[in-house]
């Protein structure tokens, strides 16, 4: 339809020219001192249409040119970058960081100036090259500035990977100025750069967090959470109302954690707060057995330990062949001079479980006892112990 309507338009055009060069008998004088050309109106006409169809034709070629240059230099970048993510990904850093360098200074859009930028920077950052790897992050913020949060997550990564904690924070925080939800994998970031800066409160602020994102890994939040605890209770230790204030937060299942009571008993005794102490370690043991805090139990004696003697006959009786407990239960009869039970209760530890501590409390007390004959024989047993561990 659209090529009929066109014959018929040149028809048209055809008569309309005919009928007017028929009829036309005009002159055009052309004046190019010191020259004068006189031309027939329509010779002139004529002219000027063949002039006019020769400009229209060398101006469509000249852009055709542009406009193939064009799609090759755009096809040249597509192909180059792809080279560089294909070599990136197969750990072929040098082919990597060259294409996408190439592809870079081909690209227009900013999306793909600052995707090579960021591929040849990591590409650099394989090869040890940071210096370089900056350079094309710096090329990413000034080609491609509106793009931030591809250059910036991989600027805080590249960061990590060399342990600089304290600027990955500054270009995380100058990321999230901008606002809105921030992508899980920038809190893990985040998570990973406050574990290097050993801000163990931010840490536990980022998991809480992270605990309601799906999906994640709980079994690694539960980790992480539980080493950020132990790290806190270890710093908090030399202070007592700050250890209590941190203690008395935790929740009844985390308290139930064997590795956080052991941690905060520790704490306790190191402060010289036996009470405390004592009562972690009896709320635990009631709930579930910990060996390791049965051995905690002795360590940390004051007025109570008639009491504690009277607690852990108590258990005694629901783990009468635990050496840990025996072992205890001598030590404590000990301390309050009960010679007797005291003796037994070691005997009974040595003969369950022979090794240095029941050896080493037996020496002591046989010393206390004037049996010194018999407290060197415990010594060298004990040491013959420590040294077999040793070996």
């Amino acid at each position: 339809m659209r090529l009929i309507l066109w014959l018929l338009a040149l028809f048209a055009a055809a008569v309309t020219v005919t009928f007017a060069a028929k009829y036309n008998t005009g002159h055009v004088l052309l004046v190019l001192s010191p020259y004068q050309v006189e031309l027939s109106l329509n010779i002139f006409i004529m002219a000027l249409l063949v002039a006019f169809f020769i400009f229209y034709f060398l101006l469509r070629l000249i852009l055709g040119l542009f406009g193939f240059n064009q799609r090759h230099r755009h096809k040249k970048a597509d192909e180059m970058m792809l080279t560089g993510l294909k070599a990136f990904f197969e750990g072929d850093y040098i082919k990597a960081k060259r294409s996408a360098s190439t592809a870079l200074k081909l690209a227009d859009a900013p999306t793909m100036k600052v995707i090579n930028a960021v591929i040849a920077a990591r590409s650099a950052h394989k090869l040890g090259a940071f210096k370089l790897r900056d350079e094309f992050l710096s090329l990413a913020e000034k080609g491609a500035p509106e793009e931030r949060t591809v250059r910036l997550v991989t600027q805080t990564e590249l960061l990590l990977n060399e342990t600089r904690y304290e600027e990955a924070l500054n270009v995380l925080q100058t990321l999230y100025s901008t606002g809105g939800l921030q992508q899980t994998a920038v809190l893990q970031l985040e998570l990973e750069a406050q574990q290097q800066a050993k801000n163990w409160d931010a840490v536990l602020d980022l998991i809480y967090l992270l605990e309601k994102r799906h999906p994640f890994n709980k079994a690694s939040i539960e980790q992480l959470k539980l080493i950020a605890h132990l790290e806190n209770i270890q710093l908090k230790a030399s202070d007592p109302q700050l250890l209590n204030k941190y203690w008395q937060n935790l929740t009844t299942i985390e308290k139930r954690n064997s590795k956080l009571a052991v941690a905060a008993t520790r704490a306790y005794i190191s402060q010289g707060d036996c009470a405390t102490a004592h009562h972690i370690i009896e709320q635990y043991v009631d709930v579930e057995w910990n060996s390791e805090l049965i051995t905690l139990y002795a360590e940390c004696l004051d007025y109570h330990v008639n009491r504690q003697i009277e607690c852990a006959e108590v258990w005694l009786k629901s783990q009468p062949n635990n050496a840990h407990l025996l072992l205890t239960l001598g030590k404590l009869c000990a301390h309050c001079e009960l010679w007797g039970k005291a003796q037994n209760y070691l005997e009974a530890s040595l003969s369950v479980e022979p090794g240095h501590a029941a050896h080493l409390a037996l020496a002591q007390l046989s010393e206390k006892l004037g049996k010194h004959e018999l407290a060197m024989s415990h010594y060298n047993k004990g040491l013959g112990f420590t040294l077999e561990q040793l070996s």
